[in-house]
């Protein structure tokens, strides 16, 4: 049987909601997270956007340290050889990429224009695929955006091309979230037998479907004998309506009605991490977790009505499928009610150095202190918010990292 495993894509797809945005130490720290959780792979982000490449980079130097260990570190490309031959440019030593063409006759029509033929769409995709191998590639995933307005007979002649030209996975793309549970899971499982290679899913929440498509959809392709791959975002973050979101996701894949014993996921996933996360992205994001969201928000655990009260006292699992300690939750919180020293782009050493003694890290000397805080009055700039704890912890023990992190080389004018 095939296994499922999750690609978390929260800082490519989730950052280009409109109106919100990550510092690039926040998506480091998110990747950061997303590693200990569990998470097969981050897709973190635009290897061909010079803003990135030093985030990248740097992430890439964490990883070469087995900070960022085992996870792997995926960027995401258009589909055209220009493209990946661009990121190699910026990005050497790249090892992962998912790259991404419209399939659709809408999308063909109505957006590539330059490309008017659906063979025309493998061609270009198969150009960008030879190129990333040639260029060094480990592994190469290639995405059918808008798969599910796509004839599926389209679908599996470029899933066949893509097996045949080297690719790792093929991305089923629900990106207007069109799909229904039943529709993607016939879908899927017919890709999975008929190109006879692992299925990556990626949707959307326009009609509020999104997890349940996901799940579905890794359901038709470990039916159909292969490994499934499921894209999410921290707290459902994307374009529109948000993506499927990573823990609700993982619960429904440990916690929903027989689908542990059938549908298996690859790695570990440890939810007790999943708190902490979901609780940073939305302080990175300035986004709140809306109180009934699954596991993690305000009210996924509290009880009001006398008798869920009475039965939850009784026994936690008349009322809840898992306990909120899985879900890392339980410790309590502290709320500085009278004086704050807080880490800004404008503290001075004593202040900093107060703040940090609170989390008992020692730093070496007054010059050692003056080059932290340096960087953390930088990052301050970059995030416009005081750093939270593990922020200014990543900074003292990699600093040099956390330099090419906050580097930033604009073009020179003319």
């Amino acid at each position: 049987m095939g296994k499922i495993y999750i690609i978390d894509v929260t800082n490519r797809d989730g950052v280009q909601t409109a109106k919100l945005g990550l510092s690039k130490l926040a998506k480091t720290m998110i990747n950061v997270y997303l590693n200990e959780l569990g998470i097969f792979q981050s897709e973190l982000g635009f290897p061909t956007t010079r803003h990135e490449s030093n985030y990248i980079k740097a992430n890439m130097k964490l990883q070469e340290m087995g900070v960022l260990q085992p996870i792997r570190l995926g960027g995401w490309l258009r589909a055209t050889a220009e493209d990946v031959s661009r990121a190699f440019e910026f990005v050497p030593g790249l090892r992962h990429l998912n790259l991404s063409i419209s399939t659709s006759s809408q999308m063909i029509h109505g957006k590539l224009r330059s490309i008017t033929s659906e063979q025309q769409v493998i061609d270009t995709a198969m150009k960008a695929l030879e190129t990333a191998r040639r260029c060094g590639a480990e592994s190469v995933g290639i995405n059918a955006e808008d798969a599910s307005r796509t004839e599926i007979d389209f679908l599996v002649r470029f899933g066949l091309a893509a097996k045949a030209g080297g690719a790792a996975r093929f991305r089923y793309c629900d990106t207007l979230g069109y799909d229904n549970p039943f529709t993607i899971y016939d879908a899927c499982k017919r890709l999975a037998e008929e190109v006879n290679m692992p299925i990556e899913l990626h949707c959307h929440g326009d009609l509020g479907m999104a997890v349940a498509n996901s799940v579905a959809g890794a359901m038709g392709v470990v039916d159909g004998g292969q490994d499934a791959y499921i894209n999410t975002t921290v707290n459902g973050v994307g374009e529109r309506a948000g993506n499927a979101d990573l823990v609700a996701v993982v619960l429904a894949l440990k916690k929903s009605k027989g689908l542990a014993r059938k549908y298996k996921l690859g790695m570990p996933v440890r939810l007790n991490v999943a708190w902490k996360l979901c609780r940073y992205a939305s302080y990175a994001f300035k986004v709140p977790i809306p109180i009934n969201q699954p596991g993690v928000g305000a009210n996924a655990f509290a009880h009001a009505s006398g008798i869920h009260a009475d039965g939850v006292l009784k026994d936690p699992q008349n009322y809840e499928l898992y306990d909120f300690s899985e879900l890392g939750r339980g410790e309590p919180e502290t709320v500085e009610t009278g004086r704050e020293i807080c880490s800004g782009e404008y503290g001075g050493i004593s202040g900093f150095r107060h703040i940090m003694g609170k989390f008992e890290v020692n730093l070496e000397n007054r010059a050692n202190a003056e080059d932290i805080l340096e960087l953390v009055r930088y990052a301050n700039v970059e995030a416009q918010k005081p750093l939270v704890e593990d922020e200014l912890l990543f900074i003292v023990k990699y600093p040099d990292v956390a330099r090419e992190l906050l580097t930033l080389a604009p073009l020179a004018g003319s």
